[in-house]
């Protein structure tokens, strides 16, 4: 009994120790998870940004670099204009991304200019309805835009400009702050036309090659209402976004006038950053406060060129702000990063809770290993605690009768016959037992061949019946017989089927309780012979019924009542049965009846 707490005690402290590190396990796993979560959505939208960066800086590349001075358009100076042509040709990855420009004066009705690359030069054309309506547009100085995404056209105003002020920079204002500059007058507009096969075909899959190049994510273009621009993504859900077409983080012009600077008064220079020349492309926000952008950084270079006025506007001032041309989307393949974490989550659980459960399946199989290697050990000292009792009675007697006839306690015939016929009968018991030693034995080990040849059903059973006649006749059984005439032939083991039935008969005799009958039948049917033995005895209680084939097992009950036994009888009937591709099967009633069944396929 105390062996049994300890293995439960045991038990149950291994089990929750296991349920422990599984509560560990799923709050650790979920943490990390969590951590890992919110540094890929940091990572993505990192790369998101500079993705971007590289296309805004592209566009303001060809944006920014075409700022002049009012007096080279007065004066039709193509000088200045062609030099940045060539600059930016020379510094751009894709001189194909603009296809040409137009120049309109903001006063007037003169004719819009096209710039003809083989004289390089601004010559009049003709006005079209799409310059016609273009014209429209930039004549509405309220709702003035710097892009026209939808027809990939930048717009670049040429302002006034006189003398010249060295470079002073100025922080932007606060989101809540409004300061307002009266901008010098515009003398006309630079429209630069984009090539929108070179951004879809060639910058932008460059980008995602770059920024996103292992396929783990979907990126698209949509524009401000929300359509598609660039491929599509699958569902709304998207893990990161950036504006593009961002052509200045922040409102910021470049003057080259010292007295303009006089004009604005100290409120409204918060917003303003004057210099006297940019010939650099990059334009940075600094971030500080979430996306509030508090500050702009300028990249400046002096040379020898002449300076000139540049005023530059802002096209989107916070990401997902509804005056973003484009805006970037990115999606992880999955469908969200969130569910990819997710599902890794998930995985990860299941594969610690399988090695958990491994691990405790393994303790539960070697704990119940444990039993039944204690529970059989258990039955192998009752088996031969019982063998050795089967084995005294008849050696007790065979002892005693060779011990009279040793002694001439026997000398008429008729008693050394007597003797010599008990000595016969008890030497056939231990040879029987013997004999189902070795079998059971051979059988477990493999090493059991049996020998089927044509035999008749009915001539098995009455062998068997003639090798019980002597304990049948001792015991004074009533033996009934039901042997249909048509029982048929079919390959078998005739010895060993007989030994079947013998051992059925015997166990029928041996727990009959005193009520001396038993039935041995046969029928044939569903392509089977149930060959059965049924008594009138003890019965079997239906918690034994699913045990009483296992080896060695005797019940509670038989060995209380000390009917001897070994345990090995059933077992062997059901080996026996199993080589001839059948099944034994027992039905009882405890108290009443018992019946064994033998079925045998016929094929």
């Amino acid at each position: 009994m105390r062996g049994s707490w300890t293995t439960i005690l045991l038990t149950a402290g291994l089990l929750g120790l296991l349920a422990l590190l599984g509560g560990l396990q799923y709050r650790w796993l979920t943490q990390i998870s969590e951590a890992d979560g919110e540094k890929a959505h940091k990572r993505v939208q990192e790369q998101a940004d500079h993705f971007a960066m590289d296309f805004n800086r592209e566009i303001q590349g060809a944006y920014f670099n075409f700022q002049t001075d009012a007096e080279s358009w007065k004066s039709r100076d193509w000088t200045a204009f062609n030099e940045r042509y060539d600059y930016w040709r020379d510094k751009t990855t894709y001189p194909d991304l603009i296809t040409d420009f137009y120049f309109f004066e903001a006063k007037g009705d003169a004719a819009p200019l096209h710039y003809d690359r083989e004289s390089r030069a601004f010559t009049p054309v003709e006005i079209t309805s799409n310059l016609a309506d273009l014209r429209t547009k930039l004549s509405d100085e309220k709702n003035f835009k710097p892009v026209y995404e939808e027809s990939y056209t930048l717009i670049l105003p040429i302002h006034e400009g006189d003398n010249k002020l060295s470079r002073i920079m100025i922080r932007t204002p606060l989101r809540n702050e409004s300061a307002e500059l009266k901008l010098p007058e515009k003398y006309g507009y630079l429209v630069i036309k984009l090539d929108p096969a070179t951004i879809k075909e060639k910058i932008l899959p460059v980008l995602i090659s770059k920024y996103f190049p292992e396929g783990d994510f979907r990126v698209a273009v949509v524009n401000k209402d929300g359509e598609p621009v660039f491929q599509p993504l699958s569902s709304e859900t998207t893990d990161a976004a950036a504006p593009l077409f961002d052509l200045s983080p922040e409102n910021f012009v470049f003057f080259a006038n010292k007295d303009l600077l006089k004009s604005i008064d100290a409120e409204k220079q918060k917003s303003v950053v004057l210099n006297q020349r940019v010939e650099t492309r990059s334009f940075d926000a600094i971030t500080t406060n979430g996306d509030e952008k508090e500050g702009v950084k300028i990249e400046i270079k002096r040379d020898v060129s002449p300076r000139r006025t540049a005023v530059f506007t802002t096209t989107a001032t916070t990401k997902g702000d509804d005056s973003t041309p484009w805006t970037l989307q990115v999606q992880h393949a999955s469908g969200s990063l969130d569910a990819f974490i997710a599902s890794e989550l998930r995985r990860n659980l299941a594969i610690g809770f399988g090695v958990l459960f491994l691990l405790a399946a393994a303790i539960a199989a070697i704990i119940i290993s444990a039993q039944r290697a204690k529970m059989l050990a258990k039955r192998q000292v009752d088996f031969v605690s019982s063998v050795s009792h089967e084995f005294r009675t008849p050696l007790a007697v065979i002892y005693s009768a060779g011990e009279n006839l040793a002694d001439g306690v026997a000398k008429d015939d008729a008693k050394v016959s007597h003797y010599g016929e008990l000595i016969k009968g008890e030497g056939k018991k231990l040879s029987t037992m013997v004999e189902q030693i070795l079998d059971f034995a051979g059988a477990n080990a493999g090493r059991r061949r049996f020998n089927f040849t044509l035999v008749a059903i009915a001539d098995v059973i009455d062998d068997a019946l003639n090798e019980c006649q002597s304990l049948i006749a001792e015991k004074d059984i009533e033996v009934e017989k039901d042997l249909p005439v048509d029982l048929p032939t079919m390959k078998a083991d005739a010895s060993a089927l007989s030994q079947a039935i013998q051992n059925l008969i015997a166990n029928s005799i041996k727990y009959s309780n005193g009520n001396a009958w038993l039935r041995v039948s046969a029928v044939t049917g569903d392509g089977k012979v149930k060959i059965s033995v049924e008594d009138r005895g003890i019965g079997i209680a239906k918690s034994d019924l699913n045990r009483i084939f296992e080896p060695f097992y005797r019940a509670d009950e038989v060995v209380d009542a000390q009917i001897h036994g070994n345990g090995l009888g059933l077992s062997l009937v059901k080996q026996i049965a199993e080589a001839h591709n059948g099944r034994v099967v027992a039905s009882s009633e405890i108290g009443k009846a018992s019946k064994f069944t033998i079925e045998i396929p016929t094929a």
